[in-house]
């Protein structure tokens, strides 16, 4: 079963977990990193290596609100020094997370194909239906 770091600016990977176990019930080995405004890139990565220690040394994906932004680099770092074991996926949103948590139990290689491949049906845009029928399709 792979672990999972979730990993934001601010106090998002914190509340996202918390959202998203309100819906799945309380998660094993689910961690956040979270960035400050007073952090540097050496107290992000401190908070990371902390995470790393607690968690069972299997596999581990971490997913991170933004490519490119800190938590991401910091996390980047991490995956480059055992990418068999580590993964890195950018911009985990509550969809793509509680997906996570329903296939932990695969491989790390297929829970990162899975969920690169679902992320883009996480994110729809409402529409009305065509009501040129005089019908009420609305739900």
């Amino acid at each position: 079963m792979i672990s999972i770091i979730v990993a934001s600016h601010g106090e998002f990977a914190e509340a996202l977990i918390h959202t998203s176990e309100m819906i799945a019930g309380k998660q094993q080995n689910v961690a956040a990193v979270t960035l400050v405004p007073s952090d540097g890139i050496d107290a992000l990565e401190s908070k990371f290596k902390d995470v790393f220690k607690k968690l069972p040394r299997n596999d581990i994906l971490i997913l991170t609100d933004l490519w490119g932004g800190s938590p991401f680099n910091a996390a980047s770092k991490f995956v480059a020094e055992d990418p068999a074991h580590n993964a890195l996926i950018a911009g985990v949103n509550l969809p793509l997370l509680l997906e996570a948590y329903m296939i932990k139990d695969q491989s790390l290689s297929k829970v990162v194909d899975h969920l690169t491949n679902v992320a883009a049906s996480s994110i729809k845009q409402f529409e009305l239906p065509d009501q040129s029928d005089g019908e009420d399709d609305l739900l």
